[in-house]
């Protein structure tokens, strides 16, 4: 039976525009198993990208909890919530924002480093994901020295440096032509198989919506699958 590891549960998320209240999600529950790859679709607004950062800790529910594997992570003190965000969950976004002023393996690395370790003790294990998501012979280039397709890999290579439980991805072949995107896809198919990881994806592309195990909708603040 499948392990689940992540149960939202009636996740409501507000924003307050003077007196005005916007509600974005309405009660969202979704459970998500391990290995897993969920696409949540939407139109503009929607609030997949809400979602996905109240998944990722990176911002708070008003209302509902979030638990991973049974701990409720929002109790949690904020300290431990960001270090359980830099451990246990990877991130790509449409733009890869990765530091300009350093190498594709150190950028790959820098998960690691913020965790406390060495570039010294994160080499190995950047040069195998870079190598495992094409850019072998790329490592010691800058972002400006690669193509848009490349930084993406990298971003997605860095992504999975701490070994996280699951990646984050929201539009993560947005800003990429349609070549480089169909092979971005293969390639999170493939690491999600090879290292069991779960990904859950915002987006609008076709192919990348077929690829997933499931498709849940976002309208009008609540969830469809």
């Amino acid at each position: 039976m499948p392990k689940k590891i992540i149960e939202a549960s009636q996740v409501c998320k507000s924003y307050f525009l003077g007196k005005d209240e916007l509600k974005v999600l309405k009660g969202i529950d979704l459970s998500i198993n391990e290995g897993e790859i969920i696409a949540i679709i939407g139109a503009s607004g929607a609030g997949k990208s809400t979602l996905l950062h109240i998944l990722g800790t990176l911002d708070r529910p008003t209302s509902g909890s979030v638990t991973y594997d049974g701990v409720d992570i929002f109790k949690l003190k904020d300290e431990k919530i960001a270090r359980f965000r830099n451990l246990q969950i990877g991130f790509v976004f449409q733009f890869h924002h990765l530091l300009p002023e350093f190498t594709a393996l150190e950028n790959t690395a820098m998960p690691g480093m913020i965790a406390g370790k060495r570039l010294s003790e994160m080499k190995d294990t950047a040069k195998k994901l870079l190598s495992e998501v094409g850019l072998a012979e790329r490592m010691e280039h800058r972002p400006s020295e690669l193509s848009g397709g490349e930084q993406q890999r990298v971003a997605v290579a860095r992504a999975l440096v701490n070994n996280p439980k699951v990646i984050l991805a929201d539009e993560p072949s947005g800003n990429l032509d349609s070549v480089n995107a169909e092979s971005l896809h293969e390639l999170i198919l493939q690491l999600a198989k090879t290292h069991n990881t779960t990904f859950l994806i915002a987006t609008h592309n076709d192919h990348l919506k077929s690829l997933a195990h499931r498709v849940v909708k976002i309208q009008d603040g609540v969830l469809m699958e």
